[in-house]
Protein backbone atom coordinates (compact mmCIF):
# COMPACT_ATOMS: atom_id res chain seq x y z
CA UNK A 1 0.00 0.00 0.00
CA UNK A 2 1.18 3.49 -0.57
CA UNK A 3 1.79 5.96 2.24
CA UNK A 4 -1.14 8.20 1.34
CA UNK A 5 -3.63 5.34 1.62
CA UNK A 6 -2.19 4.23 4.99
CA UNK A 7 -2.35 7.81 6.24
CA UNK A 8 -5.99 8.14 5.14
CA UNK A 9 -6.96 4.86 6.81
CA UNK A 10 -5.24 5.89 10.05
CA UNK A 11 -6.96 9.28 10.03
CA UNK A 12 -10.37 7.67 9.46
CA UNK A 13 -9.82 5.23 12.32
CA UNK A 14 -8.78 8.03 14.69
CA UNK A 15 -11.84 10.08 13.74
CA UNK A 16 -14.13 7.09 14.21
CA UNK A 17 -12.72 6.31 17.65
CA UNK A 18 -13.03 9.92 18.82
CA UNK A 19 -16.44 10.46 17.30
CA UNK A 20 -18.06 7.43 18.85
CA UNK A 21 -17.34 8.58 22.41
CA UNK A 22 -15.29 5.51 23.25
CA UNK A 23 -11.89 7.16 23.21
CA UNK A 24 -10.43 10.63 23.06
CA UNK A 25 -6.87 11.84 22.65
CA UNK A 26 -6.87 12.88 26.32
CA UNK A 27 -7.35 9.24 27.30
CA UNK A 28 -10.81 9.88 28.69
CA UNK A 29 -13.61 7.44 28.01
CA UNK A 30 -16.69 9.35 29.06
CA UNK A 31 -20.08 7.80 28.38
CA UNK A 32 -21.47 9.60 25.30
CA UNK A 33 -24.83 9.90 27.11
CA UNK A 34 -23.21 11.80 29.99
CA UNK A 35 -23.42 15.57 29.92
CA UNK A 36 -23.21 16.83 33.50
CA UNK A 37 -20.92 16.59 36.48
CA UNK A 38 -20.92 18.10 39.94
CA UNK A 39 -17.47 18.50 41.47
CA UNK A 40 -18.26 19.53 45.03
CA UNK A 41 -15.99 21.76 47.10
CA UNK A 42 -13.33 19.64 48.83
CA UNK A 43 -13.19 20.67 52.50
CA UNK A 44 -9.80 20.69 54.15
CA UNK A 45 -10.04 18.31 57.12
CA UNK A 46 -6.30 17.72 57.47
CA UNK A 47 -4.75 18.20 60.92
CA UNK A 48 -2.56 20.97 59.42
CA UNK A 49 -4.64 23.35 57.31
CA UNK A 50 -3.19 25.38 54.47
CA UNK A 51 -5.73 28.19 53.99
CA UNK A 52 -5.68 28.13 50.17
CA UNK A 53 -5.38 24.39 49.53
CA UNK A 54 -9.08 23.48 49.44
CA UNK A 55 -9.94 26.17 46.89
CA UNK A 56 -6.88 25.46 44.73
CA UNK A 57 -7.49 21.71 44.72
CA UNK A 58 -11.20 21.97 43.94
CA UNK A 59 -10.55 24.40 41.06
CA UNK A 60 -7.73 22.24 39.69
CA UNK A 61 -9.96 19.14 39.64
CA UNK A 62 -12.88 21.00 38.04
CA UNK A 63 -10.62 22.53 35.38
CA UNK A 64 -9.01 19.17 34.58
CA UNK A 65 -12.38 17.52 34.01
CA UNK A 66 -14.02 20.40 32.15
CA UNK A 67 -11.00 20.97 29.87
CA UNK A 68 -10.56 17.31 28.96
CA UNK A 69 -14.16 16.14 28.60
CA UNK A 70 -17.40 17.42 27.10
CA UNK A 71 -19.02 17.53 30.56
CA UNK A 72 -20.62 20.63 32.06
CA UNK A 73 -20.32 21.58 35.76
CA UNK A 74 -23.78 21.70 37.34
CA UNK A 75 -24.43 22.40 41.03
CA UNK A 76 -27.23 19.89 41.44
CA UNK A 77 -27.83 16.42 42.84
CA UNK A 78 -29.29 15.23 39.55
CA UNK A 79 -26.13 14.81 37.44
CA UNK A 80 -24.49 12.05 35.45
CA UNK A 81 -21.29 12.11 37.53
CA UNK A 82 -20.83 13.35 41.09
CA UNK A 83 -17.45 13.89 42.76
CA UNK A 84 -17.12 14.80 46.41
CA UNK A 85 -14.61 14.28 49.17
CA UNK A 86 -12.19 15.96 51.51
CA UNK A 87 -8.53 16.76 51.94
CA UNK A 88 -7.54 14.46 54.78
CA UNK A 89 -3.79 14.91 54.94
CA UNK A 90 -1.26 17.72 54.70
CA UNK A 91 1.97 16.54 56.30
CA UNK A 92 5.55 17.67 56.30
CA UNK A 93 8.22 15.10 57.02
CA UNK A 94 11.93 14.54 56.59
CA UNK A 95 12.78 12.61 53.44
CA UNK A 96 16.57 12.77 53.40
CA UNK A 97 19.33 13.37 55.91
CA UNK A 98 22.98 14.34 55.58
CA UNK A 99 25.86 12.40 57.09
CA UNK A 100 25.66 14.62 60.19
CA UNK A 101 22.06 13.62 60.92
CA UNK A 102 20.68 16.88 59.67
CA UNK A 103 17.70 17.10 57.38
CA UNK A 104 18.69 17.66 53.73
CA UNK A 105 15.23 17.43 52.16
CA UNK A 106 11.74 17.61 53.53
CA UNK A 107 8.57 16.25 51.98
CA UNK A 108 5.08 17.70 51.68
CA UNK A 109 2.43 15.00 51.31
CA UNK A 110 -1.20 15.74 50.49
CA UNK A 111 -3.93 13.10 50.79
CA UNK A 112 -7.42 13.42 49.36
CA UNK A 113 -10.37 11.10 49.91
CA UNK A 114 -12.62 10.98 46.83
CA UNK A 115 -16.16 9.67 46.36
CA UNK A 116 -16.99 9.26 42.65
CA UNK A 117 -20.57 8.40 41.72
CA UNK A 118 -21.36 7.33 38.18
CA UNK A 119 -25.14 7.61 38.00
CA UNK A 120 -25.23 6.12 34.48
CA UNK A 121 -23.18 3.05 35.39
CA UNK A 122 -23.08 2.62 39.19
CA UNK A 123 -20.56 -0.25 38.90
CA UNK A 124 -17.93 2.36 37.97
CA UNK A 125 -18.48 4.32 41.18
CA UNK A 126 -15.69 4.28 43.77
CA UNK A 127 -14.43 5.67 47.05
CA UNK A 128 -10.65 5.94 47.23
CA UNK A 129 -7.88 7.83 48.94
CA UNK A 130 -5.23 9.45 46.71
CA UNK A 131 -1.89 10.67 48.02
CA UNK A 132 1.05 12.47 46.36
CA UNK A 133 4.16 14.21 47.62
CA UNK A 134 6.88 16.65 46.61
CA UNK A 135 10.30 17.13 48.18
CA UNK A 136 11.93 20.47 48.97
CA UNK A 137 15.22 21.71 50.38
CA UNK A 138 15.20 21.59 54.17
CA UNK A 139 16.89 24.99 54.26
CA UNK A 140 13.61 26.50 53.03
CA UNK A 141 10.50 26.90 55.12
CA UNK A 142 7.23 25.39 53.95
CA UNK A 143 5.84 28.93 53.65
CA UNK A 144 8.50 29.73 51.03
CA UNK A 145 7.67 26.76 48.81
CA UNK A 146 4.05 25.83 49.62
CA UNK A 147 2.41 27.45 46.58
CA UNK A 148 4.83 25.82 44.15
CA UNK A 149 4.57 22.40 45.82
CA UNK A 150 0.77 22.55 46.05
CA UNK A 151 0.58 23.30 42.32
CA UNK A 152 2.79 20.30 41.51
CA UNK A 153 0.95 17.93 43.86
CA UNK A 154 -2.48 19.14 42.71
CA UNK A 155 -1.50 18.39 39.10
CA UNK A 156 -0.53 14.85 40.08
CA UNK A 157 -3.60 14.25 42.24
CA UNK A 158 -6.03 15.55 39.63
CA UNK A 159 -4.36 13.33 37.00
CA UNK A 160 -4.76 10.30 39.28
CA UNK A 161 -8.41 11.05 40.04
CA UNK A 162 -9.23 11.83 36.40
CA UNK A 163 -7.58 8.60 35.22
CA UNK A 164 -9.39 6.51 37.82
CA UNK A 165 -12.77 8.06 36.96
CA UNK A 166 -12.58 8.45 33.19
CA UNK A 167 -9.80 6.23 31.81
CA UNK A 168 -9.78 2.49 31.64
CA UNK A 169 -6.06 2.23 32.34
Amino acid sequence: MNKTLLYAIGLCMAAALCGCGIYSFTGASVDPNAHTINVHFFENRAPIVNPTLAQKFTEALRNKILNQTHLTQVNSDSVDYDISGAITGYTISTSGVTNVEQSATDRLTITVNVVFKDNLNPKKSFTQSFSRFADFNANQSIDQVADQLIQKINDQLTDDIFNKAFSNW
